[in-house]
């Protein structure tokens, strides 16, 4: 069975020893979230170094590493990034980038995601067309990673990035739209949340609006979970949209994303 179509192991203790050196070694993707926090990030980092005849950068990364107060997989995948970005630009290292957005392993582009997020020379527009390629990426960890890296530049530049992500919503890939609504989430899970859309969730309307009976599942999820997030400070906000969308929009994705949308909302009223 080849390497693609592998399901991969539901506990870590299973995945098969090969599999594993092969994910270390950043020869292979991870296929689930099992493979994905099994991943030994130090030694993919480490292999990823001797390989690319960088192996100078390892200590400074594995430094930062050490002093983190609460290590976690997406801590240490941020750090990673940030260090490299930080590294790549002391020694005008612009190949070494390039090399790693491209990289096999899904762990290596998810650092890449985050050296756009450093990046302080890109500005908000320049950010996302950067981050679009991973926002479609067909990996589920680095389209999730793809939005947390720009977060702060999304945050600080809301109104621009609210116009910018609304184009996005017209698509032909449901990454990217769904990258629209999950990126600007209110209460955005593992992340920073976004205190002007929990006060005025009606800033993101033009991202919203468009979505309301998008085909893609994928994407139908995100919008439920954004205005899910909206209800847990704008209740009426919420509840008076999802009545407006059904009374316009007559179809099985409007009445998927509602009925998900007013969950918080159905609970307080049961």
């Amino acid at each position: 069975m080849s390497e693609v179509k592998r399901k991969g192991a539901r506990r870590i203790k299973d995945i098969p020893a090969d599999v594993l050196e092969k994910l270390n070694r950043g020869e292979i993707e991870t296929v689930n979230l099992v493979e994905w926090l099994a991943v030994d990030q130090k030694m993919l980092l480490e292999n990823l170094l001797i390989e690319s005849q960088r192996i100078a950068y390892l200590q400074p990364v594995l430094n930062q590493i050490d002093i983190l107060s609460k290590p976690t997989i997406n801590s240490i995948n941020q750090t990673i990034g940030e260090t490299l970005f930080k590294l790549a630009i002391a020694h005008n290292d612009k190949d070494f980038l390039a090399t790693i957005s491209g990289h096999t392993a899904d762990l290596v582009r998810c650092w890449a995601t985050y050296i756009i997020g450093k990046d302080e020379s890109l500005g908000i527009f320049d950010s996302l067309e950067q981050i679009k390629d991973f926002a479609a990426d067909k990996h589920f960890g680095v389209r999730e990673i793809s939005w947390m890296a720009i977060r702060k530049k999304i945050i600080d530049n809301l109104k621009q990035s609210i116009m910018i992500l609304a184009e996005w919503t017209e698509s032909h890939d449901e990454n990217i739209r769904r990258f629209a609504t999950e990126a600007t989430r209110p209460r955005g899970v593992w992340s920073v949340h976004i205190d002007a859309l929990k006060e005025n969730p009606r800033q993101a309307l033009a991202i919203l609006e468009p979505l309301r009976s998008d085909p893609a599942k994928y994407v139908q999820d995100s919008v439920a979970n954004w205005l899910n997030d909206a209800s847990k400070t704008q209740p009426h906000f919420v509840q008076e949209l999802c009545d407006r969308w059904l009374n316009e929009s007559d179809t099985k994705e409007t009445q998927y994303i509602v009925k998900k949308a007013l969950r918080t909302i159905n609970k307080k009223g049961a």
